[in-house]
């Protein structure tokens, strides 16, 4: 072969690898202008057109094997962009299985949400505490992990009787419509599961993203009644103007210092990786056409959660972070997840509300949080009610992670808030010491 012809061949290849890249990128655009519309077979269909116009152009005047040659590119592009338009999952949603170590009982909550709901009673032997404890898990709408699951039965351990439900689209609880996720109808769930369970005023355990829940339950006079003691641990950003501070983290956590997380990946397939990918960069609603929630649901896995795991565990810890999870158990609803966030940022600013909390609170902090410190110290300057913070050593986001004694010490702080009772810890950082913590970057 002479080299004119192998340059020649070398330039075809060339001109069809940027004819497929146009054909892709054309895709990608119409699937966010039209949303995603008919499992993006919308934007597809006009792709695919578009490609055969341009061939039939390309190819006018040539022999009948020249015609033929400018719609390569175009069958490689319908064949690599299909992919996205192919469900490889289940288009309704799929439950995981029940617990074996705990019923998993529903509950149609007043406000339209019909949630998971999971009991641990007090142990036998141990001494009753009169009011339910109950807890919010992280996430936001995510299932509780089997992690949690063995610190709520640390807890009924000791007596008390706690019960935890999965927000709507999360775990066993039954979906909504994407428009009801925000953060104001996470707040309306609380109120009616504490309603629902009838025993008065209830003790609560907001954890992350539900520890969000619980600031802004104690910011809304009308549900804050409903709690008698709340616990704040580790929260997320409250309101908008909160959720737009950059500042700084706790001690260094195990994020970078592991390889990431193996297993399946929802990400690693090209629909839900366009999917969720446009998703979470703001050019497809949450509720796009492209994937259903159910979907979406179905085909995330923990490994898709990249470093956020080792995210929760300090530097030391990297050689031992715990299996957080079953891949039975585990479910995210990433899609949701986003949709409340947004709702987050969007709110205006509680502090005011807050600052009118009379409901006794707990903060609790992780020494290697992963979440803004300025997160949790704006929490601590708006609420009076705020009466100890504590500053769990050796954790990270993950405070009762199973290592070591990290679950009896965050258990023993709990115990002691709720039963009025001093503290393993110092009350640290201190309201009036909020600039100083900062400033020595702990």
């Amino acid at each position: 072969m002479s080299l004119s012809v192998s340059l020649r061949l070398i330039g075809r290849l060339i001109l069809a690898l940027l004819a497929v890249m146009g054909l892709a990128g054309l895709f990608l655009v119409l699937i966010v202008l039209t949303d995603g519309a008919r499992f993006g077979l919308a934007a597809w269909l006009t792709t695919l057109g578009a490609g055969i116009i341009a061939a039939l152009w390309r190819g006018r005047g040539h022999t009948w094997r020249g015609r033929l040659w400018p719609f390569a590119p175009v069958i490689a592009a319908a064949v690599l962009t299909a992919s996205v338009c192919v469900p490889t999952v289940p288009t309704t949603r799929q439950y995981p299985p029940d617990l074996p170590f705990v019923a998993t009982k529903h509950w149609s909550l007043s406000t339209g949400s019909r949630v998971a709901v999971y009991r641990y009673p007090p142990a036998a032997g141990a001494p009753r505490r009169p009011t339910p404890l109950v807890y919010l898990h992280g996430g936001p709408v995510r299932s509780i992990s089997v992690l949690d699951h063995r610190f709520l039965l640390l807890l009924a351990g000791q007596g008390y009787d706690v019960y935890a439900y999965e927000h709507p689209g999360g775990g066993r609880s039954d979906l909504l419509a994407m428009e009801q996720y925000t953060i104001s109808r996470s707040v309306r769930d609380l109120a009616a599961f504490i309603d629902r369970l009838d025993k008065g005023p209830a003790d609560v355990l907001g954890f992350s993203a539900g520890a969000i829940v619980l600031t802004r339950v104690l910011a809304t006079p009308d549900t804050a009644a409903r709690v008698h003691r709340a616990i704040i641990a580790e929260p997320g950003p409250m309101d908008g103007p909160t959720a737009l501070i950059s500042g700084q983290q706790g001690r260094p956590s195990v994020r970078g210092l592991t390889p990431g997380p193996t297993g399946a990946q929802a990400t690693r397939i090209p629909r839900y990786a366009v999917a969720l990918g446009l998703i979470q960069l703001g050019l497809l609603p949450p509720d796009t056409g492209l994937i259903t929630q159910a979907e979406g649901v179905n085909a995330f896995k923990a490994a898709d959660l990249g470093s956020d795991t080792a995210s929760a565990y300090c530097a030391p810890d990297a050689g031992r972070i715990p299996t957080e999870d079953t891949a039975a158990n585990f479910s995210f609803n990433a899609a949701a997840s986003l949709r409340i966030q947004q709702t987050i940022k969007d709110s205006p600013s509680i502090a005011p509300e807050l600052s009118r909390s009379r409901t006794p609170a707990m903060l609790m902090i992780a020494e290697c949080s992963s979440q803004m410190r300025q997160w949790q110290t704006t929490i601590l300057a708006a609420d009076p009610a705020i009466e100890r913070t504590q500053y769990m050593p050796g954790v990270g986001h993950r405070m009762w992670n199973g290592l070591d004694g990290n679950n009896e010490r965050a258990a023993a702080v709990i115990t002691a808030f709720l039963q009025g009772e001093t503290s393993p810890l110092r009350n640290y950082p201190t309201r009036a010491g909020i600039s100083a913590f900062l400033r020595d970057h702990r």
